[in-house]
């Protein structure tokens, strides 16, 4: 058996967290099992689905590295074939024409919550002959579904569960106005798509009882299921903007990289051993449903951002470039030549140790390329007093006489000087760190120096004297 897995998002929205933890799931397990990852739009909402909406998932999806396999499929434009399949099921006495207006169905649930019942259709059109039909009145088409016995659920993360068919009303199939209800179209574009494996929340539990129902009648097999739980925030509340559901592309824009993204969301609810970084490729090889709990996970904004940190630290320096040269071209409204990219490049092992978000690695690196002179910030005004202004300048005597342009030259210079004159390293250091990143903080100073090289560090210790 081929294994087809499939991603079906309603466009009314970003691609949150969830949506895109299920993603990652389904293509993981594609992947591992040499199968296909499709991605189809259940766009039969027309009122809330939006073209923006729909970009805002492909964009998503790109930026996480989920690639999908054939062309999108939109569910919409499949909507006669789900017809057909209603009016088939009528046909065969599997499905009927319910013509009970609003009115009369809010009644009958008016009367079962007095009565202390559950809320459900009560079967009142099931068996009536068409001939009873009020003139005027457009039907909806129900599923007649079983009464007695069970539905089971053989499922691969929750295991066996069951429900008793007298819980499952009569579902609309078709809507008075003939389009297809979404119950209906998941599951002929499930079958049609030849979907071999349905992973998505446990909220879409309770669909799935109904949903085999609607198999059987048709005669069709039913995929596997797994419904994975749901992702809560960090203090176990429902996930909500406020604990960081937010857009895939939110996260993209907060300086996150989809490979820390990835790796974060796949431990959300899924483990292998006591492994925390786990490459992509390892996520294909070692990947198994099996490995997902039952359990809701937290999503932890905090570990989020400090896994980014480490994938940061491990990724290509040129790549990080690249990253963040749109960045601070944009911040600085500055065209960044090759010679500044050549001192971000040279600079940014040193960059990367302390940044969590490529906004900080951006922000961090912004001094190496800045037009001069450089708007230096209180604390290093203060760092070039009257004091530090004097030292600056006999260091700089000495400077000008060095022709080894290295760090390690240069820091031994420095330690030398302060020896001299009797006075602690930091207070030959903190001067020049002012002066060439118009900061009090910046990467090991003696290293900024190699890499902005001996005529730009002196043109910046000149521009504050």
């Amino acid at each position: 058996m081929t294994v087809i897995t499939r991603f079906a998002p309603s466009p009314t929205g970003f691609l949150h967290i969830g949506g895109a933890r299920t993603a990652l799931f389904n293509w993981l397990f594609a992947r591992h099992n040499g199968g296909k990852f499709l991605l189809r739009i259940e766009d039969t909402d027309r009122k809330r689905s939006t073209e923006e909406a729909i970009e805002a998932i492909f964009e998503g999806m790109k930026w996480l590295g989920l690639n999908w396999d054939d062309d999108v499929i939109f569910q919409f434009s499949n909507a006669e074939r789900h017809a057909q399949m209603a009016k088939k099921l009528i046909d065969e006495g599997k499905a009927y024409y319910c013509y009970a207006s609003k009115e009369e169905l809010d009644e009958m649930r008016k009367k079962q919550r007095a009565d202390g019942k559950t809320t459900r259709y009560d079967g009142r059109w099931r068996d009536r002959d068409a001939s009873e039909a009020p003139e005027g009145v457009a039907p909806v088409v129900r599923l007649k579904a079983e009464q007695d016995g069970e539905t089971t659920i053989k499922d691969m993360v929750q295991g066996e569960v069951c429900v008793a068919n007298n819980q499952l009303d009569d579902m609309i199939l078709l809507r008075a106005d003939g389009t297809p209800t979404y119950m209906l179209s998941v599951v002929v574009d499930d079958h049609d798509m030849n979907i071999s494996h349905v992973i998505r929340g446990d909220d879409h539990l309770t669909n799935t009882f109904r949903q085999i129902q609607l198999y059987k009648a048709l005669g069709w097999d039913t995929p596997e299921f797994a419904h994975i739980p749901l992702i809560h925030g960090a203090d176990g509340a429902k996930l909500s903007k406020r604990h960081g559901a937010l857009g895939a592309e939110a996260y993209r824009d907060m300086g996150f990289l989809p490979e820390a993204m990835r790796n974060y969301l796949l431990k959300l609810g899924w483990g292998h051993g006591d492994d925390e970084i786990i490459s992509t490729k390892q996520a294909i090889e070692w990947f198994d449903v099996s490995g997902i709990g039952k359990s809701a996970s937290r999503f932890d904004m905090t570990k989020l951002t400090n896994l980014n940190g480490v994938y940061i630290r491990e990724s290509d320096n040129d790549k990080l470039v690249e990253l963040i040269v749109p960045m601070i071209e944009k911040k600085l409204e500055i065209s960044i030549d090759e010679n500044g990219k050549s001192h971000l490049l040279k600079g940014m092992n040193a960059l990367k140790e302390r940044a969590k978000t490529i906004i900080e690695l951006a922000e961090s690196a912004e001094f190496y390329v800045a037009k001069r002179p450089l708007e230096m910030n209180a604390k290093a005004l203060k760092l070039l007093n009257e004091n530090g202004m004097e030292r600056l300048v006999k260091f700089k005597a000495e400077l000008d006489n060095c022709t080894d342009w290295k760090q390690e030259t240069l820091e031994n210079l420095a330690r030398e000087h302060a020896e001299k004159a009797e006075v602690k390293l930091g207070k030959v250091a903190q001067p020049i760190r002012a002066a060439l990143s118009g900061s009090n903080v910046s990467p090991p100073i003696f290293q900024v120096m190699e890499v902005l090289g001996k005529e730009e560090t002196m043109g910046r210790i000149i521009d504050v004297m």
